[in-house]
């Protein structure tokens, strides 16, 4: 079904083209042309968490009165080489329409940055999150982390190593827990053009790894992917899982039948959801966490 789709909105694309619209991927034509969940809104529009031109975020809200909610950061994917938050406004609205207060961040691509540039510009976004967005209902103290494929490493990451955080003046604990749908968490030694590329040059190459990190302070966990997904193996959530149940962190494990790379963002869409309950499962993780008590001193990272 999906591959159906996909070649049919290529071919949208291509007359597009030929009308003198360039710039179409599938991705953006499913985004402007699918249904959206009605229990959401896009709210604000491109504010600037940085000095780049990426360095813009869009927020999307529930409907209604909103006040005290759960924030969820969400990253999206594109090997940190493609894409465009334009492109993601369903799985944003999504997420909102389940009661979060979500933030779709832009950052920076190669090749104009390699690793770490584009953990500090997750780290940023997460700082305007903490001093802006209780003026759109969100609670600074309820900030949950999600992504997919690279963004899903950008997200588990920010939650498992407090480094950048830190730099962006962030405290650690602020991130009450994390999802991660197909992302890639332990893919050392760099063996393909695009991890050489963007992480060869990383003076600690195991410090490239989320589950370098993963340990008894990490934030609680939601790792999906499906069995069916040659771009980013299973066996990095499975790997990621293990560890931080080894380091006794709440982890649910999903690893959904006959679903690809793509299916995993696309089961947030209204179109494709009934492909596996992925949105209502990570949805009550994370609010299950993010209403969780703060931390003590003694157990801060």
């Amino acid at each position: 079904m999906f591959r159906v789709l996909v070649a049919a909105l290529s071919f949208g694309c291509l007359l597009l083209s030929a009308l003198g619209l360039s710039g179409c991927s599938p991705l953006a034509l499913f985004d402007a042309l699918g249904p959206r969940d009605a229990g959401a809104r896009l709210s604000l529009k491109d504010a600037a968490y940085g000095e780049d031109p990426r360095h813009r975020l869009d927020v999307f809200t529930p409907v209604g009165n909103v006040a005290n909610a759960p924030v969820l950061v969400f990253f999206y994917g594109g090997s940190w080489k493609s894409g465009s938050k334009e492109d993601y406004a369903f799985a944003a609205q999504a997420l909102a329409a389940q009661g979060f207060v979500t933030v779709l961040p832009d950052y920076r691509l190669y090749p104009q940055v390699r690793f770490p540039d584009f953990l500090d510009d997750g780290a940023r976004a997460i700082a305007w999150v903490r001093d802006h967005i209780a003026a759109y209902g969100g609670d600074p103290k309820k900030i949950v982390l999600a992504g997919h494929s690279a963004g899903a490493y950008n997200a588990v990451m920010l939650g498992l190593n407090p480094a950048y955080l830190r730099r962006a003046g962030v405290e650690p604990q602020t991130i009450r827990a994390v999802a991660g749908l197909s992302g890639t968490y332990d893919f050392f030694p760099f063996d393909q053009g695009t991890s050489i590329d963007l992480f060869g040059q990383a003076p600690d190459p195991k410090g490239t790894q989320p589950i370098t990190f993963a340990g008894p302070n990490s934030p609680p966990a939601f790792l999906a992917t499906g069995d069916a997904d040659t771009t980013v193996r299973p066996r990095n959530t499975k790997s990621l899982a293990a560890r931080l149940r080894d380091a006794r962190v709440p982890v649910q494990e999903r690893i959904y039948a006959g679903l690809d790379h793509a299916d995993t963002l696309l089961a947030l869409s209204i179109t494709f959801r009934s492909k596996a309950p992925e949105l209502s499962e990570m949805a009550a993780f994370l609010h299950q966490h993010a209403e969780r008590r703060q931390l003590s001193s003694v157990q801060m990272r």
